[in-house]
């Protein structure tokens, strides 16, 4: 194997081995600005009671199409109308943030 090849094998493997990271990242970022729009166009009731419909949803997680990851999103949902929750919900974000950020 030449040396070219050898770097662009080694490329590609570490392509792959970032993919799922920067698909965290990905992720991340869409949930937060979602979150950031629910807070501003849908009125208090609609997101505790879309929060509580993803929660119960989610619990049929076992099913297609449903899944657990609706739990942790009618979550987020609900703490963007209870305060506590919300700092929270912020600093969990923001560390994730910054751990994402210090990697490379």
């Amino acid at each position: 194997m030449s040396v070219e090849q050898d770097r662009a094998e080694r490329g590609r493997v570490e392509k792959e081995a970032s993919a799922p990271r920067s698909r965290r990242r990905l992720i991340v970022a869409h949930t937060y600005l979602m979150l950031k729009r629910g807070e501003r166009y849908l009125p208090p009731v609609v997101r505790g009671l879309l929060g509580l419909i993803l929660m119960l949803l989610g619990t049929l997680g076992f099913l297609p199409v449903l899944g657990f990851w609706m739990i942790p999103l009618g979550l987020a949902l609900l703490a963007t109308d209870i305060p506590p929750f919300r700092r929270w919900l912020k600093k969990q974000i923001n560390a994730r943030r910054t751990r994402n950020k210090s990697r490379p």
